[in-house]
């Protein structure tokens, strides 16, 4: 295996892989961060270099649950196991639940995706702990489930391919708590989370408030709410109406895309700046302009990938990273020149894909 190369020699050789390889066939070797034990929530995380199988041995059939596909998150996720499924050679299906309010929705679909024929599943899980039952109905019946991106708590997933949210909640509120020590002038931020009980939600909100925590950040009462577009934008015009003494607006990418306008429109620009504690292409572009400050990036493409390599193996009865994700940076106006942006992110004019087929 070839996991666990120095942490340094990672980065470097992660580092000179030229972009364009990195988003067609050799997107490996990958920096990334191994969690041991496996599947806990205060493992230790070691860096490693993560390494791809060259091809499948039979054209497996995989199922693909997302939450949704309403924001381009996702879309660089479903970018992420498309390709990989292409260049492994094997069939993919890909199903959306149509939001997190659906979870009835993604566990019928994922019932119907053992049903028909899936030999694997990958679970992008709306509810932490609402799909444990139905992860286990599949599980014992011989059907791996590989955990991606959101996080799941049941203990009959086979692997994990994710970063931790709380990190990326954390990397944001220090940040902010960087530019706003203990002792200086208090700010107020408004914090938007994402939809409450989702466990990325929880997990980014922890980090979040353990991050400010003792600096001059003061954190407004939490918005929890829906990734769509509107929803968003309505949590954001509330706070800025209840609030005008605001300076931050931190929370998922739909929120600080959505905020833009209002920023622009209410001639807010340099008096509030947003912040995501994730990336997505509008982020980046935000970032770009100028009118977005900061993001961490968790290479979400990269997560995609590693789900389905990670599902090949387990068939295939083949060593494989049990908890693995992609190394996190935050990405701001001084190092944006510098990314790798297909690192990070689904190539421009990506349209939506639900079915690869060998």
């Amino acid at each position: 295996m070839k996991f666990t190369l120095k942490a340094t020699a990672a980065l470097m050789l992660a580092a000179s892989i030229p972009a364009a390889a990195l988003a067609e066939e050799a997107w490996f070797p990958y920096a990334a961060e191994e969690v041991t034990p496996a599947f806990s929530a205060e493992g230790k995380t070691s860096e490693v270099i993560y390494e791809a199988l060259a091809s499948a041995e039979k054209a497996w059939n995989i199922c693909v649950s997302f939450p949704h596909m309403k924001d381009a998150y996702w879309l660089g996720v479903d970018y992420g196991v498309t390709d990989e499924a292409k260049r492994l050679g094997v069939n993919l299906n890909v199903v959306e639940a149509g939001g997190y309010t659906e979870l009835n929705r993604q566990i019928s679909q994922i019932e119907d995706c053992v049903s028909g024929g899936a030999d694997a599943v990958v679970v992008g899980a709306i509810s932490f702990d609402g799909l444990n039952n139905v992860i286990g109905e599949v599980a014992a019946k011989g059907v791996p489930v590989i955990d991606v991106i959101n996080g799941v708590s049941s203990s009959d997933i086979k692997a994990k391919s994710l970063v931790s949210f709380k990190t990326m909640g954390r990397e944001t509120g220090a940040y902010l708590a960087a530019r706003h020590p203990a002792g200086s002038d208090p700010v107020k931020v408004g914090w938007f989370p994402g939809p409450a009980g989702a466990g990325w939600v929880e997990a980014a909100h922890s980090g979040f408030l353990e991050a400010v925590k003792g600096s001059a950040v003061e954190v407004l009462e939490p918005r929890f709410g829906d990734t769509g577009k509107e929803t968003q934008l309505k949590l954001v015009e509330d706070v800025l109406q209840a609030n005008p003494d605001v300076r931050y607006l931190a929370g998922t990418a739909v929120t600080a895309e959505a905020a833009q306008g209002v920023i622009r429109e209410r001639g807010l620009k340099g008096k509030v700046d947003l912040l995501a504690f994730y990336m997505t292409p509008g982020v980046y572009t935000g970032i770009q302009r100028g009118f977005i400050l900061a993001a961490p990036a968790d290479s979400m493409v990269v997560q995609g990938r590693i789900a389905i390599d990670q599902a090949v193996r387990i068939l295939e009865g083949k060593d494989f990273v049990k908890h693995v994700g992609p190394k996190i940076f935050v990405v701001d106006p001084d190092n944006i020149g510098k990314v790798e942006r297909t690192n990070i992110l689904p190539p421009d004019g990506f349209a939506p894909v639900f079915s690869v087929s060998k």
